[in-house]
């Protein structure tokens, strides 16, 4: 069987020995020395400021819109074309979620769309689909002229540079999911990336229950428990040290998938500015009956790709307003992640991409 992710697991020898610290320590949770270790290396490593681990990607959106200090109810701006998480978070802190179209080729917000919609909301969710930096520049130039917060969710932005510096320092806020099938991961968990750092001293206290950040335990403010335990900044440390080959062997079966593919499907355009991290593979179809033409005949051949991001999330029942992003249902339509991660190997792809071939309708 091919499955489109396989999470990467470093040498067990690594892991246990990190863990053998654990058990001598007794220390499990509550900013260890491991979870302090992985947010030095991670802000050394990333070219970051106030980085604040979490215990995963979702609830790094929601921390970070209360950090932010949102009103109630807020308009927040963002695209329909992403996770369901990143919709679902802005509704789990009751504020409300406006979908505005995309680009057709980054795949990001268009930022054409984005000036008839951002007038009126407290708030811009940029997504940096599959990795692909959004219009920074921008989403930038919006939020000095009409004040609005901009938060990205970077879930799979993790080593994208943009201009010569992380995509992580825009915007008022940036997340990071550390799931196990992310390029990089904790198994479960994510951070936080704060421009200001009154912003990131609030939400390393709302993470800890509210409680004051002096270390007497005093209630000060509504919290929530979002820590990050131990054992999952182990396995971040252990993947850390390999996360170049990681990378490396990533991006060489994409530019494998789009020397056999080109000209039979299309590719994600990525910005100018920017290099791809080797986070996803995704490919458009002709239309949807395209794709589902090509799905079944790898499915039959137990390869598994994945329909990211399908439906486009206006039209869900979860959060369909009535808005119509055309743009989006198209791409959400017909649009296949290939399998990629780094056991894949490449007589594998050879033969996805050739099963692709063979099923294109001509």
């Amino acid at each position: 069987m091919i499955p489109v992710t396989k999470p990467y697991l470093p040498s067990l020898d690594k892991y246990k020995h990190l863990l053998d610290g654990i058990y001598q320590r007794h220390w499990l949770t509550n900013a260890g020395p491991l979870t302090k270790e992985l947010t030095i290396r991670l802000e050394e490593y990333l070219g970051v400021k106030n980085l604040l681990l979490v215990s995963n990607g979702t609830l790094a959106l929601q921390v970070a819109m209360k950090a932010l200090k949102l009103p109630e109810q807020s308009k927040i701006v963002t695209t329909p074309f992403t996770f369901v998480a990143t919709s679902g978070a802005i509704a789990w802190e009751g504020h409300q979620t406006h979908f505005s179209d995309i680009n057709s080729k980054s795949l990001n917000l268009c930022s054409e769309q984005l000036l008839e919609h951002h007038q009126s909301a407290e708030a811009l969710m940029g997504v940096h689909v599959f990795g692909n930096p959004c219009d920074v520049n921008k989403l930038d130039a919006l939020k000095h002229l009409f004040g609005n917060k901009v938060i990205y969710d970077a879930a799979h932005a993790f080593s994208v540079q943009y201009q010569g510096q992380s995509v992580l320092n825009y915007g008022d806020a940036s997340t990071l999911s550390f799931h196990a099938t992310k390029l990089f991961h904790t198994v479960e968990g994510g951070a936080i990336v704060f421009k200001h750092n009154d912003d990131f001293e609030l939400a390393k206290q709302i993470i800890n229950f509210g409680l004051d950040n002096q270390g007497q335990g005093l209630p000060e403010i509504v919290g929530i428990n979002a820590k990050m335990s131990e054992m999952h900044a182990a396995m971040g440390l252990a993947v850390l040290d390999d996360i170049e080959f990681i990378i490396a062997k990533r991006l060489a079966l994409i530019e494998q998938y789009k020397h056999l593919l080109a000209g039979v499907v299309e590719f994600q355009q990525w910005h100018i500015n920017s290099q791809s991290n080797g986070a996803y593979m995704p490919v458009v179809f002709k239309d949807e009956a395209e794709l589902l033409n090509v799905l079944t005949a790898l499915n039959s051949e137990s390869i598994f790709p994945r329909r990211y991001f399908y439906p486009s999330l206006n039209t869900s029942k979860a959060f369909d307003n009535g808005q119509r992003c055309p743009v989006s249902e198209s791409i959400a339509s017909k649009i296949l992640c290939l399998p990629l991660y780094v056991d894949l190997e490449e007589s594998q792809v050879k033969i996805i991409c050739k099963l692709i071939i063979q099923n294109i309708s001509q």
